[in-house]
């Protein structure tokens, strides 16, 4: 098994790392310490600003530094930096097109104990309705390094979203770049697209895996980059597998799901199974429970694998 490490603590480190070579600040809601931006923190004290538990003030100070010019990030809890701030975040950075990086730690059902109201589970929902707003959702440590490096030299307002479990690292450090707006395709199979964000990038790998011990070559693909999504790559994958599923850790409303449906309803329709929250509110529990509760399992994701290739065949038979 691969090294685990939570993408929160990556964001962390990265910032404090690329400090030394880029001129930014950071901003946090007097929670340094969970989302990782204390370590910027304590290597660049006269850079950080915390703004205490008032998260839309803390987007419009954010805004307010970026009119001047200067790079900023601002870090909360992404149900309090997506949710609570939505009005500021819509507002003050969206609007005006502000070069404001959001940096949303805690991220879905993985927050475990701490339950549905601080699960957030419509954060891509809410931020991809605001015009402009990149999103980026990285699938391990590595491309989340990868992904803040590219936010700072970004014109523009990114949300950046990470998670508190710790999870795979699945890319090369000395090799791997990002690109915004470019799926990754981890493995070659035909038979049927996985789709996956996030932390189910490793579960979807596994599904793969399991897939295979029956014969079936599954092509799953790292989407990193939500918004803008990668149009081209779903196409090709659509024409060339005609089945696809998406595995997210959100609600299957509003997010990664509904983008590929998107994608692929007006250019190349296929079956689409939605793995996700099914229009429910999380609750609190240890994480593997909740993660099977909620089908983010290998074992479920393999089902709907089968699922979506058995409706390919019986459409091919019409």
């Amino acid at each position: 098994m691969a090294d685990k490490i939570a993408t929160r603590e990556a964001y962390g480190n990265a910032l404090a790392e690329f400090g030394e070579k880029y001129d930014f600040v950071v901003l946090d809601a007097d929670l340094a310490e969970a989302t990782k931006t204390g370590v910027f923190k304590k290597k660049f004290p006269d850079r950080f600003f915390d703004c205490g538990i008032a998260e839309g003030n803390m987007v419009s100070v954010a805004a307010g530094i970026a009119t001047t010019g200067m790079n900023v990030f601002c870090s909360s809890f992404a149900m309090f930096a997506a949710g609570r701030a939505f009005e500021q975040v819509r507002n003050s950075i969206g609007y005006p097109h502000l070069n404001v990086k959001i940096g949303a730690t805690h991220a879905g059902i993985s927050v475990g104990e701490d339950g549905a109201t601080h699960q957030c589970l419509e954060d891509i929902a809410l931020m991809r309705t605001i015009p402009g707003m990149v999103i980026i959702n990285p699938a391990d440590a590595v491309e989340a390094r990868a992904a803040v490096e590219w936010a700072l030299n970004y014109k523009g307002p990114v949300y950046l979203r990470f998670g508190r479990l710790a999870v795979p690292v699945i890319f090369d450090r000395e090799k791997y770049v990002f690109e915004m707006g470019k799926n990754t395709r981890l493995t070659r199979g035909r038979d049927v697209t996985i789709y996956a964000s996030g932390l189910t990038v490793g579960i979807s790998l596994d599904a793969a895996k399991l897939l295979k011990k029956e014969g079936i070559k599954a092509r799953v693909v790292n989407v990193a980059t939500i918004k803008p999504i990668d149009e081209a790559e779903i196409i090709s994958s659509a024409k060339q597998t005609g089945a696809i599923v998406t595995v997210e850790e959100h609600n299957v409303i509003g997010g990664l799901g509904e983008a590929v449906c998107g994608v692929t309803a007006a250019n190349c329709p296929v079956p689409v199974i939605r793995v996700g929250t099914n229009d429910v509110f999380g609750k609190s529990g240890k994480v593997p429970a909740l993660l099977k509760e909620y089908g983010l399992t290998a074992e479920n994701v393999a089902e709907k694998a089968k699922e979506a290739l058995a409706l390919k065949k019986k459409l091919a038979r019409k």
